[in-house]
């Protein structure tokens, strides 16, 4: 190209440049020092597509032809640098930064902030914002308020980025006010809060965007209102792009009942997004977590092209279900290369059906097979598949060999199952590694205190949960959920706080009776106290679930006429005297009873349940 003049060149690297194309931006930049001097716009392309090594290079020109006092020039270096770090320092970037002093513009101190969040040094980005940019007079703007947002790893640092854009006005910048909304819902801000951030901004243009973040913020927390939220989005006349169906079905998946879920497949068909691969990955998780395992499969076997996602989605729902056989027969049909997450699906299904010999065998063959290393999960699947079988001793094994340190996972796994089998040595030293791991976590107390309790050893329970509540750990309440008549009721231990729970108690005890007749006899070894055994009785019978189910018999005509499945969401492990409670009441009233614990579901039917009381 002996004719092409120096812009020609620069505007042929710089399209290289922006299409990732790195080999024929740097030849083309090679040739062209053979015809003209590089300027401040060519080594800006050039460093925007260079890896660590030929940046190097490019540096060592830039120092020589004097253009490293360039500011357009210093930034491109900075943003490379940090493009391509060894390590999360990045000493060449604070190098440039620092040798360029009385050069830099707000485009230097925005790229050293966006370098610090890449490496989630949100606390460093604060710091620098505040004694570096601030102090040398420089006015920031949406993109660094932006990038300051999406680093931060504390929510007081958020609060005080939000009084700064109020006070700056930049809170009614739409990406701004998007940053943030995200910002206090990936750091667990208060729901009332990131409403009102979203309500202060009511009167700007929303976008998609906009709406998806504050979609994404309730989907977990409060789902249902994620689903106002959308139909809001479609009053504004806005189209749901994927990640917006994506992030509703995230909260269908969070309900009770998969009643949403099926409007939202319904929307799914609208649009013409049946057939993308993320939406129907998230139509698998949701149908299984709203405990319809069979709209799950029906989507699975419809899809066309799966990935390994759509693989490991279908995977977990039998995990969660308790169907450890089809899951393996699953596996065996597989024609990708399973990863990581697969394993653990894999594992967690051995470990729900007591398939020691399985679970051991597929533990192995992970590196020896398909060279997937174990990690965290799958160590604390193996201790929960010998724990929960009585191989006590081998779990302990496990966890002496393991290459990296135990979790608070692992621990937890070992010392249930020394509470499934009333081991005392292990569970204490399983409960003093939770405490060390999360002293403000109740459950390393409340597993070895009903261990004791079970054994009648009333007193050392006792004397647990006084120090429990001495060093101010709060156990989780018990809290259960149902729909009934399109309304979600939640039910606490107890069941005080319900308006209608003395009709709930009655029914209850005209249950009970009955229940009695067919063999029903409370299992009062877990309850804390050493009182008479009427009383044990009475605080089981008060147990969340047990509530949510009466209210639910109550309320679909308590009759065999409601064809329907009494859905429960609890969030807390179901205790044995509820899990046989409610397998009796399926057989008495014939009707299916499906219950999603912390830990998986269980379908009650016709006085049986699908976890063949292996849980």
């Amino acid at each position: 190209m002996p004719h092409t003049n120096m812009v020609s060149w620069t505007a042929l690297i710089s399209g290289y440049a922006q299409h990732g194309k790195t080999e024929q931006c740097f030849l083309l930049f090679s040739q062209m020092l053979s015809h003209y001097r590089p300027n401040d716009f060519t080594y800006t392309s050039v460093l925007s597509a260079c890896d660590h090594l030929r940046g190097v290079q490019v540096h060592g020109l830039v120092s020589k032809t004097g253009f490293d006092s360039w500011s357009y020039v210093v930034n491109a270096l900075i943003a490379m640098y940090w493009k391509n770090s060894r390590d999360s320092k990045c000493v060449e970037a604070w190098r440039v930064f620092s040798g360029s002093a009385g050069f830099h513009n707000l485009v230097t101190y925005n790229s050293m902030i966006t370098g610090l969040g890449m490496y989630g040094q949100g606390d460093r980005a604060m710091t620098f914002f505040v004694t570096t940019m601030c102090r040398a007079g420089i006015e920031f703007d949406r993109t660094t308020i932006m990038s300051l947002v999406s680093s931060l790893v504390e929510l007081n640092c958020c609060l005080q980025l939000h009084s700064v854009c109020f006070k700056t006005g930049l809170v009614e910048d739409v990406g701004v006010a998007t940053a943030l909304i995200k910002a206090y819902s990936s750091l667990g801000g208060e729901l009332v809060d990131i409403y009102k951030l979203f309500e202060e901004i009511m009167s700007l243009n929303r976008d998609v965007v906009l709406w998806t973040t504050i979609m994404t913020a309730f989907s977990e927390r409060d789902p249902e209102k994620a689903l106002i939220f959308f139909n809001q989005m479609r009053g504004e006349e806005l189209s749901p792009d994927c990640y917006v169906i994506s992030i509703l079905l995230k909260a269908c998946a969070n309900l009770v009942t998969e009643r949403h879920a099926l409007a939202v497949h319904s929307q799914v068909i609208k649009l013409g997004f049946l057939n993308v691969l993320v939406i129907q990955n998230a139509l698998i998780h949701a149908y299984s977590r709203c405990g319809s395992i069979d709209k799950a499969e029906h989507v699975f076997n419809a899809m066309r092209l799966m990935d390994i996602v759509s693989w490991n989605s279908m995977l977990k729902a039998y995990a969660l279900h308790g169907k450890a056989k089809e899951s393996l027969n699953l596996f065996e049909q597989m024609d990708i290369k399973p990863d990581e997450t697969t394993f653990v699906a894999l594992l967690s299904s051995c470990s729900h059906a007591g398939f020691v010999k399985e679970g051991t065998k597929i533990f192995d063959t992970m590196y020896e097979k398909y060279e997937i290393a174990p990690q965290l999960d799958h160590y604390a699947c193996m201790v929960d598949i010998l724990g929960r079988a009585g191989h006590l001793s081998e779990a302990a094994r496990i966890i002496r060999k393991m290459p990296m340190k135990p979790d608070y996972v692992v621990w937890s796994a070992l010392l249930g199952a020394c509470r499934k089998h009333g081991e005392t040595k292990l569970a204490d030293l399983a409960s003093s590694k939770l405490k060390e791991l999360d002293p403000n976590n109740s459950l390393g107390y409340v597993l070895i205190s009903n261990i004791y309790c079970s054994a009648n050893n009333f007193s050392e329970g006792g004397s647990l949960r006084k120090k429990m509540s001495r060093v101010g750990v709060r156990k989780e309440p018990g809290l259960s959920w149902t729909e009934v008549d399109h309304k979600v009721h939640e039910f606490a231990s107890g069941g005080r706080k319900h308006p209608q729970i003395e009709a709930i108690r009655s029914n209850l005890d005209e249950l009970l009776r009955k229940l009695r007749k067919m063999g029903y006899v409370p299992d009062t070894s877990l309850v804390l106290h050493d009182v008479e055994e009427e009383h044990k009785e009475e605080q089981l019978y008060h147990h969340s679930e047990k509530l949510a189910v009466v209210f639910s018999l109550m309320n679909t005509g308590n009759s065999r006429r409601f064809k329907g499945v009494i859905k429960i969401i609890k969030n807390i492990r179901i205790c044995l005297d509820c899990h046989n409670f409610i397998r009796l009441v399926s057989e008495l009233v014939e009707k299916e009873i499906v219950v999603r614990d912390s830990n998986r579901f269980h379908h009650f039917k016709e006085g049986s349940c699908s976890c063949n009381d292996y849980w």
